[in-house]
């Protein structure tokens, strides 16, 4: 018998790679910024409005351009010039651009489970964005259920599990993110799997007692471990 009704999967750092563009624009950015202000100072801004501007705009490129380019007016007070915020706008095209790059053993974790599994994919950002890199993946056919919500809290799952008649103990939630895929799932009574990436933002790091998921050092283990839970 099936414990779980549904296996839910994060995108972004989960399922490819995402937050390598993210520093690799950083690096960019400090390097455009220097002669204004230290590279301690341009990361520092640049996190300050990345974070904070996220009950404004959400999550993702779009958003993070709109950041590089306020965290440079503050940085160089003003002066910073027409072709340089244009670089910035260049930059966040050409990180929408950036062609997907899957994690090992991603595609055949998900063909494993889909044949016994229905399987949902929930990810947080642009929906725009999120549904290009779906399709450019080749990944879409695995999973029954797809949505992209705003954020990543308990009564985001909550609303996600009772559109699909989900009980919380039967729902589990895969994923790289403490704060968003993990950390709120347990949270309403749900099951996850912790999956490191080898970077992570630092607004998504949070602290959990261990005892409430599981923690597997890639995803071609997730089968196996349904599987022994199940069992």
């Amino acid at each position: 018998m099936r414990r779980f009704d549904v296996i839910a999967f994060d995108a972004d750092d989960t399922l490819w790679h995402e937050e390598r563009k993210f520093v690799d624009a950083e690096e960019k950015i400090v390097a455009l910024l220097s002669g204004y202000h230290s590279a301690e100072t341009i990361r520092d801004r640049l996190h300050h409005y990345d974070v904070s501007n996220i009950k404004f705009w959400g999550y993702g490129v779009k958003s993070y351009v709109l950041s590089m380019i306020e965290a440079a007016i503050t940085i160089t007070e003003g002066r910073v010039s027409g072709a340089e915020i244009q670089q910035l706008v260049d930059l966040g095209r050409a990180m929408l651009a950036h062609p997907i790059e899957t994690f090992p053993h991603v595609e055949t974790t998900l063909a494993n489970l889909n044949r016994t599994h229905t399987l949902m994919l929930i990810t947080k950002g642009d929906l725009l964005d999120q549904e290009m890199k779906l399709a450019q993946s080749g990944l879409g056919e695995y999973f029954e259920h797809v949505e992209v919500v705003s954020n990543k809290q308990p009564d985001t799952y909550r609303r996600v599990l009772r559109r699909y008649k989900i009980q919380p103990e039967r729902f589990m939630m895969i994923g790289n993110a403490m704060r968003s895929d993990i950390k709120p799932v347990v949270e309403i009574g749900g099951n996850a799997i912790y999956i490191p990436a080898g970077l992570s933002w630092a607004h998504e790091r949070a602290e959990l007692d261990k005892s409430h998921f599981a923690k597997l050092d890639h995803i071609g283990q997730v089968p196996a471990y349904i599987k022994q839970l199940e069992g």
